[in-house]
C-alpha cells in the first residue's frame, strides 16, 4: 500500500512537470508569436511613415510654388499697370485696362498660401539680419538708383552658386549662411525681383529721356 502511494506521488508529480513543461512552452510560444508580431506591425508603420513624409514634402514645394506664382502674377500685373505703353494710350482705354488689372490683383490677392519655415534662434536672427540689410538699400533707392542696384547686386552675388559679374557682399553672406535653406531661396528671390524692378524703372527713365530729347530736338528743328 505504500508502494502504491510512492507511485502515486511520483506519477502525480511527473504530470505536474510535465503540465509546467506544456506551460512554459505555450509562454514562450506567445511571446514568440507576439514578438514577430510587433515587429511586422511596427515596419508596416514605419513604412506608412516614410510614404507619409514623401507626400508632406511634396505637400510642401507644391504650397511653396504656389507662393512663387502668386509674387510672380502680382508682380506682372504692376508691371503693366507702370508701362510705358499704359502711358501711350488714351485715356478711357487706360482707365478701362487699370479696372482689369485692378480687378486681377483683387482676386489674386483672395488666395492665401503660407508655407512656415522652422527655424531656431540663430536662423531666426540671422534672417531678421539679412532683411534688415536689404531694406536698407531699399530705402535709398530714390536717393541714388544706381548705387542702389550696385550693392543689391553684391548681395545677389552672395546668394548665388554661379561666378558673380561683380563684387560679392562677404558680410551678407556669412548672414545668408546663418539662415535655414528655405529662407535663403526667399532672400534670393526678393533680390532677383528687386533688380528686375530696377531694370525696368532704368529702360521706363531711359526711353522717357530719349522722348524728351526727341522732343526737344523737333521743337529746335521748327525754330530753325
Amino acid at each position: 500500500m505504500a508502494q502504491a502511494k510512492i507511485s502515486a506521488k511520483a506519477s502525480e508529480g511527473q504530470q505536474q512537470q510535465q503540465q509546467q513543461q506544456q506551460q512554459s512552452a505555450g509562454q514562450l510560444r506567445g511571446r514568440f508569436y507576439r514578438s514577430t508580431s510587433m515587429a511586422d506591425r511596427s515596419s508596416r508603420l514605419l513604412e506608412n511613415l516614410d510614404q507619409l513624409e514623401l507626400r508632406v514634402e511634396a505637400f510642401r514645394d507644391a504650397a511653396s510654388a504656389m507662393e512663387q506664382e502668386k509674387e510672380t502674377l502680382l508682380e506682372m500685373i504692376h508691371n503693366i499697370q507702370n508701362s510705358q505703353d499704359m502711358r501711350h494710350i488714351s485715356e478711357g482705354e487706360r482707365e478701362e485696362l487699370n479696372l482689369t488689372a485692378n480687378r486681377l490683383m483683387g482676386r489674386t490677392l483672395t488666395v492665401e498660401v503660407s508655407v512656415e519655415t522652422i527655424r531656431n534662434a540663430q536662423q531666426q536672427e540671422s534672417l531678421l539680419h539679412a532683411t534688415k540689410m536689404i531694406d536698407e538699400i531699399v530705402n535709398k533707392l530714390l536717393d541714388d538708383l544706381e548705387d542702389a542696384k550696385i550693392r543689391l547686386m553684391s548681395l545677389y552675388g552672395a546668394c548665388t552658386s554661379d561666378v558673380p559679374a561683380g563684387p560679392i557682399d562677404q558680410k551678407f553672406q556669412s548672414v545668408v549662411i546663418g539662415c535655414a535653406i528655405e529662407d535663403q531661396k526667399k532672400i534670393k528671390r526678393r533680390l532677383e525681383t528687386l533688380l528686375r524692378n530696377l531694370e525696368n524703372s532704368e529702360k521706363s527713365i531711359t526711353l522717357l529721356e530719349h522722348q524728351k530729347s526727341s522732343v526737344r530736338q523737333s521743337c529746335n528743328n521748327k525754330q530753325d
